[in-house]
C-alpha cells in the first residue's frame, strides 16, 4: 500500500494528567500500527480534557467537538484507551464517545464497518476487566467491531521504558496485536 493508501488508525484516549499511562499504552499501540503499514493520528488526553460536556440541544458543536468528530469520521479503524475508574471508564472518554453522536445521520454513522480495539489501564486487575467489558459494549452499541483481544494492562506510568514500550514482555504483547488486529481489519476493508 502506498501512503495515502494506507489506512488510517485513529488513536483516542488518555487522561487529563500528561504522561498518563493510558496515554503511554495508546502511543505503543500506535507505534505498532504505523510499524505494520498504517497512518496514525492522536486524540490525547489534553485534546479530550478541552472537549465541553456534549450537550444535544440546538446551538451546534464547538470547533473542538467538530475535530474530533471529522478526526473519527475519517478513520479506517481506531483503538479506544481508557483508565479504569470505579470500575468503569473515565468521564473525559464518556464524555468524547458522547460528542460522537455528531456522527449518526452520516452515510457510515458512528463506528460502522470500523474494528475498534480497546485498551484499559488501572491499578488492580478488577478494574481493567470491568472497564474493558463496558467499553466493548459501547463500541458495539456504536456499531463498531471490537478485536478479538482487548488489552486490560494493570500499570503505573513506571510500567514503560524511555523509548515508550511497555517494559513487561505480557503488556508489550497486548498493545501489539491490539493494534494489529485493527489494522489487519483496517486493510481487508480497504481491499474489499
Amino acid at each position: 500500500m502506498t501512503d495515502a493508501s494506507a489506512p488510517l488508525i485513529v488513536g483516542l484516549g488518555g487522561t487529563t494528567r500528561e504522561g498518563s499511562s493510558t496515554e503511554r499504552a495508546l502511543c505503543a499501540a500506535l507505534a505498532t500500527a504505523e510499524a505494520q503499514g498504517a497512518r496514525t493520528r492522536l486524540i490525547g488526553g489534553a485534546f479530550l480534557a478541552e472537549l465541553p460536556i456534549y450537550d444535544p440541544r440546538p446551538g451546534g458543536p464547538t470547533a473542538r467537538q467538530s475535530e474530533l468528530a471529522e478526526l473519527v469520521r475519517s478513520a479506517d479503524g481506531l483503538i479506544l484507551a481508557t483508565p479504569g475508574y470505579h470500575g468503569s471508564l473515565s468521564g473525559v472518554m464518556k464524555n468524547a464517545l458522547d460528542t460522537l453522536e455528531l456522527l449518526r445521520e452520516d452515510a457510515r454513522p458512528y463506528f460502522t464497518d470500523r474494528a475498534v480495539g480497546v485498551i484499559v489501564t488501572a491499578a488492580g486487575s478488577q478494574a481493567a476487566g470491568t472497564t474493558l467489558t463496558a467499553v466493548r459494549s459501547i463500541v458495539h452499541a456504536m456499531r463498531g467491531w471490537p478485536t478479538p483481544f482487548g488489552a486490560a494492562m494493570s500499570v503505573s506510568s513506571a510500567s514503560f521504558g524511555p523509548d515508550g514500550r511497555p517494559l513487561e514482555d505480557r503488556d508489550a504483547w497486548q498493545l501489539d496485536t491490539v493494534a494489529g488486529q485493527v489494522v489487519q481489519f483496517a486493510k481487508m476493508r480497504l481491499q474489499s
